[in-house]
C-alpha cells in the first residue's frame, strides 16, 4: 500500500484518497469561480441603477449561476470530504480506487455537458427547469450523468467505512466527522434516487419519446432532488464545523451522543422541509401542510439547535482548558480569530444560524410562505443558508485541508486571515437587502422590476431601490472576498511552500 504519515496530524494517508480529495477540491474551486462570476452579473442586473444584462443573458447566466455555485462547487467539495472522512480520518485505504475515479469522471462529464449546452443558449430554464419549459436533451442527460457519478461516490463512501471496520480502523462507532458525512451520504442516496425518478422521464420527454410530463408531478418529485440536495450540504457543513473545531482547537463535543442524535434527526426529518416549495400549490391538503410546517419540520430545526449549542460549547471548553478562564468571555476574546479555518467556521455558524435558520423557519410556515414564496426574500434566505453557511464553512475547510492534503503553506497569510470576514460581511449585507426588498413584493427572479415593457405600468415602493442598492454593494463585497479566496487557495495549492 502507498501510504504516508502526515507530519501535522499523524494520519496515515493513502495516496489514492489524497489524490481524490485533491482533484475534487480543486475542481470545486474552479466551478465556484465560474458560479461566482455569474453571481456578480446577477447582482449587477438586479441592481436597478446598473441593470447590466439583457433579458436573454440574464436568464441564461442565472441558470449557470445556480448550477455551478449551488450544485457543482458544493457537491465536488463534499465528495472530497467523502474521501477525507472515509479513508484519511480513519487511517485506512480506499476500496477499489478505480471506483473513485469513475465517479469523478462521471461528475465532471455531466457538469461539462450542462455548462456547454447552457452557454450555447439551448437550456435557459434556470436551476429548477420547471416543466413545460424544455431544454435540449443534453442538459438533462448531463444532470443524470452527474447524479450517477455523485451516487457512485456516496456508495464508495459506504464501501470504504465497511472495509475500515473489517480492517479494525475503528471499533464501536465512527468518528463524528465521518458520522456526519455518513448522514450526508444517506440523504444523498435518497436525493439522487428522486432525481433519477424525475430526470430520466424528462430526458425522454425532451427528445420526444414521451409526449407529456405533468407539471405538478414534476414539481413534487423535483423538490425531493432540488431542496434535499441542500440537506446534504447541511450535514456536510455541520460535520465540517466539528472537524474544524477539533483540528484547530483540539475541541471535543460536550456530549457526543447528543451530537450524533442530531445527525440522525437530520436523516429522518430534514427532507420534509423540501415541501415548503409546494405550500403555494394545491397539491397537498391544508391539514398536510400545517402538520408538515408546524410539527415535522421543527424536528430538523431541533437538530440544528443542538449543533448550534454543542459546537460553540466544545470551543469554549477547549479554550478554557488552554487557560483562558478570566471572566465569562475570555475564551472567546482569545480564540484564534486570525486563523481563517477557525474564523470561517465561526462566521458560518452565525450566518447559517441567525440569517439562514431563522428566515427558513419563518418562510417555511404555511401562513407566511404564501406571502413571501415568490419574492426576493426567498432568494435572500437560501443565500443565507447555502452561501453564508455552507460556502463560508467550506472556505474554512479549504484553509484547513491545504496543509494536510496538499502539503503546502497558505500564501498571503494576512489576506487569507481577512478574507472570511470580508466575504461573510458582504454576503450578509447582500442577503439583508434581498430580504428587505422581498418584503415589499420584489419578485424572486424577474429580470426588470420596473416592468418597462409592460402594457400596464407598475412601480414598487421607492424604498426598494435603496434595498436593492444595499444588495448590490453587499454583492460586490462578497465577490471581492470570493476573488481573494480563489487567489489564496489556488495560489497556495500551486505555489505555497511545502510543509513536508
Amino acid at each position: 500500500m502507498d501510504y504516508r504519515i502526515c507530519s501535522l496530524t499523524g494520519f496515515k494517508i493513502h495516496k489514492t484518497a489524497e489524490d481524490l480529495v485533491k482533484w475534487n477540491m480543486v475542481t470545486a474551486i474552479l466551478f465556484l469561480t465560474l458560479g461566482g462570476f455569474m453571481g456578480l452579473l446577477m447582482a449587477l442586473t438586479r441592481w436597478p441603477s446598473v441593470h447590466y444584462l439583457d433579458a436573454t443573458h440574464y436568464y441564461r447566466f442565472l441558470t449557470l449561476h445556480g448550477f455551478n455555485a449551488l450544485l457543482l462547487w458544493i457537491l465536488f467539495f463534499e465528495i472530497g470530504l467523502v474521501y477525507f472522512t472515509s479513508a484519511i480520518l480513519l487511517n485506512t485505504r480506499v476500496v477499489a480506487p478505480f471506483v473513485g475515479w469513475i465517479a469523478y469522471a462521471l461528475m465532471l462529464v455531466g457538469a461539462m455537458f450542462v455548462n456547454i449546452v447552457v452557454f450555447a443558449g439551448k437550456a435557459d430554464v434556470l436551476f429548477t427547469s420547471y416543466v413545460p419549459l424544455k431544454a435540449n436533451g443534453v442538459y438533462y442527460l448531463g444532470i443524470i450523468i452527474f447524479a450517477v457519478g455523485a451516487l457512485t461516490a456516496f456508495g464508495h463512501f459506504f464501501a470504504n467505512i465497511i472495509q475500515a471496520k473489517r480492517d479494525g480502523a475503528y471499533k464501536n462507532t465512527l468518528p463524528l466527522g465521518t458520522f456526519g458525512l455518513a448522514a450526508a451520504s444517506i440523504i444523498g442516496v435518497f436525493t439522487l434516487a428522486h432525481g433519477a425518478v424525475i430526470m430520466i422521464p424528462v430526458f425522454f420527454w425532451s427528445i420526444d419519446l414521451i409526449k407529456y410530463i405533468d407539471p405538478g408531478t414534476y414539481r413534487l418529485i423535483f423538490w425531493a432532488l432540488g431542496h434535499a440536495s441542500q440537506q446534504i450540504n447541511v450535514c456536510a457543513m455541520v460535520a465540517m464545523w466539528y472537524m474544524s473545531a477539533a483540528f484547530v482547537l483540539g475541541a471535543n463535543p460536550v456530549n457526543e451522543k447528543l451530537s450524533r442524535t442530531a445527525f440522525v434527526l437530520y436523516i429522518l426529518f430534514i427532507n420534509i422541509a423540501s415541501e415548503h416549495h409546494l405550500l403555494v400549490d394545491p397539491i397537498f391538503s391544508t391539514w398536510h401542510k400545517v402538520v408538515n410546517t408546524g410539527y415535522m419540520m421543527h424536528l430538523a430545526v431541533l437538530a440544528s439547535m443542538i449543533h448550534a449549542f454543542a459546537i460553540p460549547a466544545s470551543m469554549e471548553v477547549a479554550l478554557r482548558k488552554k487557560g483562558y478562564t478570566k471572566g465569562l468571555f475570555d475564551w472567546l476574546k482569545n480564540a484564534p480569530w486570525g486563523n481563517p479555518a477557525f474564523s470561517a467556521t465561526f462566521l458560518s455558524i452565525i450566518g447559517f444560524g441567525f440569517l439562514g435558520g431563522i428566515t427558513g423557519v419563518i418562510f417555511g410556515t404555511e401562513q407566511f410562505n404564501i406571502i413571501r414564496h415568490n419574492t426576493f426574500a426567498i432568494t435572500g434566505h437560501f443565500h443565507a443558508t447555502v452561501v453564508s453557511g455552507t460556502t463560508v464553512a467550506f472556505m474554512g475547510g479549504t484553509y484547513l485541508l491545504i496543509p494536510y492534503i496538499f502539503r503546502r503553506e497558505i500564501i498571503l497569510p494576512r489576506l487569507a486571515a481577512f478574507q472570511p470576514y470580508l466575504y461573510a460581511i458582504g454576503v450578509a449585507v447582500m442577503l439583508i437587502g434581498m430580504i428587505a426588498a422581498g418584503s415589499y413584493g420584489v419578485p424572486r427572479r424577474h429580470w426588470d422590476i420596473t416592468f418597462s415593457s409592460a402594457i400596464f405600468p407598475f412601480s414598487f415602493d421607492p424604498s426598494t431601490d435603496i434595498f436593492l442598492s444595499i444588495m448590490g454593494v453587499g454583492g460586490l463585497l462578497a465577490v471581492l472576498g470570493g476573488v481573494i479566496f480563489i487567489i489564496v487557495s489556488l495560489g497556495s495549492i500551486m505555489f505555497g511552500r511545502r510543509t513536508e
